[in-house]
């Protein structure tokens, strides 16, 4: 695994537990308002697994999870033996990704590795080359969507709403697109560090638009939240 960060300890990124937060470098995405381009760049310094793994060792009575999150995680060819040493530990695991690998989803719901699923949708189906600046084979997309809507894992969509990038009608378009989902989370854009710079000076929509926005999502999903 090409690591790029750790965080020690997190009391948000894992619903309900406290987790450690681990960064793998590289993306096959490259959405200008990415708040970690030191790893889609690949420029951060690298952290060893053995460095990883000691680190878990002395944290095993006092974590409850690890969350693995990019970067792009399901681009290296390693994770899921990464993963089974972390499950060997003891640990819930967590994995966000892009959906992009839906085989590596697929695996891992199958083989029970992650207890918990993060994807994030970043623009209606349509729009999905041009949101993330690379070309994408949509119907991976989809088919990771069906398989965490039908899966047996616990799982979250969620959508970072830059207003320059996505109108209300996208939104809905994104709710469309996994109509029957359980659970989904509207983001606010922080312009605090971002992949293209000028994105520093864009902006997200109103705390009443989010609300109008989550009450649409709420026809097509069972929870909605703003974060």
């Amino acid at each position: 695994m090409k690591i790029g960060g750790l965080q020690k300890c997190s009391l948000i990124d894992y619903p309900g537990q406290i987790s450690a937060i681990v960064f793998t470098m590289g993306c096959n995405f490259h959405c200008p308002y990415c708040h970690n381009p030191e790893l889609v760049n690949e420029t951060s310094p690298e952290i060893s697994e053995e460095e990883i793994f000691n680190f878990l060792e002395r944290r095993k009575n006092i974590l409850d999870a690890v969350t693995i999150t990019g970067g792009e995680p399901t681009l290296h060819e390693d994770l899921i033996p990464f993963i089974r040493k972390i499950k060997a530990m003891g640990f819930l695991v967590k994995l966000d990704s892009n959906g992009t690998h839906p085989d590596i989803i697929e695996q891992v719901q199958k083989d029970a590795l992650v207890d918990y699923i993060a994807m994030d949708i970043k623009a209606p189906l349509s729009k999905y080359s041009a949101t993330v600046a690379r070309p994408i084979d949509i119907e991976n997309i989809k088919k990771s969507i069906t398989l965490l809507i039908q899966g047996p894992v616990a799982y979250e969509f969620r959508t970072t709403v830059v207003k320059t990038l996505l109108s209300p009608d996208d939104i809905a378009q994104i709710g469309e697109s996994i109509h029957g989902a359980r659970t989904y989370y509207l983001q606010k854009f922080v312009p605090t560090k971002t992949l293209n710079p000028a994105f520093l000076r864009k902006t997200t929509y109103s705390d009443d638009e989010f609300e109008h926005m989550k009450t649409v999502m709420l026809e097509h999903v069972d929870e909605c939240y703003i974060r």
